[in-house]
């Protein structure tokens, strides 16, 4: 059995599960920290254990242009390369060719594109994303598809999402490393019929799981919830849900109401170069000059390494001296704060308090 649901919440779709994969099992609700270049950014393999990651991501497009797969392939898999011994999930580089590459040209194999990088010509098709991840040893790969912007046209949408369903089945035909599960992915912009003809169509072909695509590209949030809303019914009750590229916890929480399971994103990392602390109240900005003297930490309440040891007004000074230590920090905070966060969601499902704990977070969260 892939996936297991332990409990069902009785006033919402939320689902406490199971996820076995060839490195572990999973708890769901999860959080899964996003480690493009294999490596969650200033952060080692101990501080994620130490800050319960239980997944972190591998990106396909950004490790087949660095190091490129014969590294990967001499160090034996992205697992040893970087010394992580949990689950990997990687995408299938897809997002990446449509939002980085210079130029590009789509054809029915795949994308023919320049490198952000250097401009150098690369192929990436369903063929050699499931090849690289197949090197890469993932234990959840990611089929080959076209994320569509925001906004999209419906001519395109339709257009699109025949081309997705087409490579997520050569997806599944290629080769795979062994005990690594493929999931499909749901594309269609914001149109609800689109969005339920791709999912029936991936649920023929038949995947370990499946994720919703095309959200958190920059539309409102209400379209966000529409699309999870226009695919889950379609989707196996028993087989895992993933929205890509969601991290906010007011809409995880919104999300897990709607059925989902898996989120990713590159919020705690990305906001803690900046100087923002991930808390329970919202997002805090800790290198504000008001904090130059609060000898509090980071957020009241939290043990991880970071507000045990450390005061504001220690980490503000950090951040604005450009101090390495300041954004590793903030980064050992805002990953342990949602995975905290996930902790809590899963321990509320378990209990049967979920509908009322989600209608507090967003009361908690949420500022207008």
């Amino acid at each position: 059995m892939v996936f297991e649901i332990l409990k069902e919440d009785t006033r919402t779709h939320a689902r406490l599960g199971r996820l076995h994969t060839a490195h572990g099992v999973v708890q769901t609700p999860v959080f899964m920290d996003v480690g493009t270049l294999g490596t969650v950014k200033a952060l080692e393999p101990r501080d994620l254990v130490e800050n319960r990651a239980q997944v972190i991501l591998g990106n396909t497009y950004h490790l087949m242009l660095r190091p490129g797969k014969d590294v990967i392939a001499e160090a034996g898999g992205l697992h040893k390369f970087m010394r992580w011994d949990g689950p990997i999930l990687t995408d299938s580089g897809g997002f990446q060719v449509f939002s980085l590459a210079k130029m590009r040209k789509i054809t029915e194999e795949g994308c023919r594109f320049n490198s952000h990088l250097d401009g150098h010509e690369f192929f990436l098709g369903p063929k050699e994303s499931m090849e690289m991840q197949r090197i890469l040893g993932s234990d959840i790969a990611m089929v080959f598809d076209e994320c569509l912007p925001y906004p999209c046209d419906r001519a395109r949408a339709v257009k699109s999402v025949e081309q997705t369903l087409r490579w997520a089945q050569a997806s599944k035909d290629q080769p795979h490393a062994e005990g690594q599960l493929v999931f499909g992915i749901v594309q269609g912009g914001v149109y609800d019929d689109i969005r339920r003809h791709c999912a029936e169509e991936l649920v023929k072909i038949g995947f370990d799981g499946y994720a919703v695509g095309g959200v958190s590209v920059g539309e409102p949030e209400p379209f966000m919830y529409q699309a999870v809303d226009a695919s889950v019914p379609y989707l196996p009750k028993d087989k895992p849900r993933y929205v890509m590229g969601l991290g906010v916890m007011h809409q995880m929480a919104e999300c897990v109401a709607r059925g989902i399971d898996m989120f990713d994103c590159v919020i705690p990392t990305r906001i803690a170069r900046h100087g923002t602390a991930i808390t329970r109240k919202g997002n805090v900005a800790i290198k504000a000059a008001k904090w130059i003297h609060d000898q509090g930490p980071v957020e009241e309440g939290c043990d991880c390494y970071c507000c045990r040891n450390f005061t504001r007004s220690y980490v503000r000074h950090l951040i604005a001296c450009d101090e390495i230590l300041g954004l590793r920090l903030l980064t050992i905070h805002n990953v342990f704060a949602l995975n905290r966060f996930m902790e809590e969601m899963r321990a509320a499902i378990a209990d049967g308090t979920f509908y009322d704990w989600k209608e507090q977070v967003k009361k908690d969260t949420v500022h207008e």
